[in-house]
């Protein structure tokens, strides 16, 4: 392997390992009741977000890139509204981040390269990787700022961290 394609996994799989702790820290700072809750009815819960963002990895990673069968029910990930506790959603995401890297780390430069259909698009497993790496940041972030809306608390993401420090040219 080269040492584009493997610092392209290894990028790809530091983002991916970076969302999924924040995920599960909002998890544990909701109640059962908040993990459910929808600021409105064109919005979707934190619960929903994360049934969201398993079909989609499993879809795009796990079933494409992965070569699994394609088991996604798009439309039932927004349609929920309770059902799995705390606990399930965790292990779900866990489960389903772990998955996602186990096959990411196994990619070839000629798989990245290789077009295949996923959700009715035609792209290569680097557009693949790209889209769910962007797209579970994405929902990180909304899962995050719903999490501070509802306990209006400091995640701590970066604490510790000198946020301030100029970059060398």
């Amino acid at each position: 392997m080269n040492d584009f394609t493997q610092e392209f996994l290894s990028q790809s799989i530091i983002r991916m390992e970076e969302s999924t702790p924040r995920i599960l820290q909002c998890l544990d700072e909701l109640s059962e009741e908040d993990i459910w809750k929808r600021p409105n009815e064109s919005s979707n819960s934190v619960g929903n977000l994360v049934l969201h963002l398993c079909g989609n990895i499993r879809q795009y990673i796990v079933a494409n890139l992965g070569n699994q069968p394609d088991t996604r029910t798009r439309d039932a990930e927004f349609a929920t509204k309770g059902g799995h506790d705390r606990e399930a959603l965790k292990q779900k995401m866990q489960k389903t981040a772990d998955a996602a890297t186990s096959v990411i780390r196994q990619q070839t430069l000629e798989d990245l390269m290789k077009v295949r259909s996923v959700q009715g698009f035609e792209q290569t497993g680097i557009n693949s990787i790209i889209h769910v790496v962007e797209h579970y940041s994405y929902h990180t972030g909304q899962i995050a700022f719903w999490t501070k809306l509802l306990k209006d608390k400091d995640l701590g993401f970066y604490a510790g961290m000198d946020l301030n420090v100029k970059n060398e040219g």
